[in-house]
């Protein structure tokens, strides 16, 4: 009932005068755009929370809620994918995720982990890439902590007291650095759902000219995002339409062949 009723909502929008008779298929064959409907890509935010940069990704307005294009969401999700699939070629490339509302965390986690990338789920720590000498001493730390705690190697040092400090600690630093362990030198890109509560981690992603891929709402400013994707940023489906499309690029960039030259070979000065 759910999904006819999306269907409703969206494909009326695509036509002047639709009928009872009208199949959702008719009005817009493509798959592509049956899934995203399904899932809820189309629903923006309010009208007055809307941002004058993203008025060209809105189709229309319906009882005060934008309703995204989703023509230009596959357009723009094309133009990311392309770009992941280039930049994330061979084992040695690294995309960091940020997804930390609760819609977000589960999808955000399975898609950084299918490629063990790096992944923020909590909270993004200031200086994460920007004060990153820091925060990578403070990871091994971490994972020393927990190499030592899972060993019973603290029994033998230390006293019940202060063994329950560490642990309580660790579980702090699992909290903060979990998802950052594999994170071992800044990454080619930053993958995130909803840039305006991600203020902090694109700043530094701009300061150091890391290129961003974002699921953008229509509150968002697209020209902080170097490859924005308009949709819908507050329903757990819509996010995992997403990251699923976009784990489907990795794949793809993974498992294209890397060009390597040949031994002895020269690049000559142009």
């Amino acid at each position: 009932m759910l999904a006819c009723r999306r269907h409703g909502v969206f494909y009326s929008l695509m036509a002047e005068e639709p009928t009872i008779t009208t199949k959702p298929e008719d009005l817009y064959p493509d798959e592509r755009f049956k899934e995203m409907v399904e899932a809820g890509v189309f629903y923006g935010r309010k009208r007055s929370k809307t941002h004058p940069r993203m008025k060209q990704f809105i189709l229309t307005t319906r009882n005060e809620i934008e309703i995204v294009n989703l023509a230009k969401t596959v357009e723009m999700l094309e133009r990311a994918g392309a770009f992941l699939k280039d930049t994330l070629r061979g084992p040695a490339a690294v995309a960091l995720f940020a997804g930390t509302q609760p819609p977000a965390v589960e999808g955000t986690r399975k898609a950084a982990g299918e490629f063990s990338f790096p992944f923020v789920v909590t909270r993004w720590l200031g200086g994460t890439l920007t004060n990153y000498r820091v925060i990578s001493k403070r990871i091994e730390y971490f994972k020393t902590l927990r190499k030592d705690f899972e060993s019973g190697a603290l029994e033998q040092k230390y006293t019940k007291k202060e063994r329950l400090g560490f642990e309580r600690e660790l579980a702090r630093f699992k909290e903060l650095l979990g998802g950052l362990e594999t994170l071992n030198g800044l990454p080619d890109v930053l993958i995130m759902i909803d840039p305006t509560i991600h203020t902090t981690a694109i700043r530094e992603a701009r300061r150091l000219k890391i290129p961003i891929v974002a699921l953008t709402n229509t509150d968002s400013n697209p020209d902080e995002i170097d490859y924005p994707v308009p949709g819908n940023t507050k329903a757990r489906t819509s996010i995992n339409w997403f990251l699923e499309k976009i784990a489907e690029a990795i794949r793809e960039g993974k498992q294209a062949p890397v060009d390597v030259p040949e031994d002895g070979a020269e690049e000559v000065p142009a």
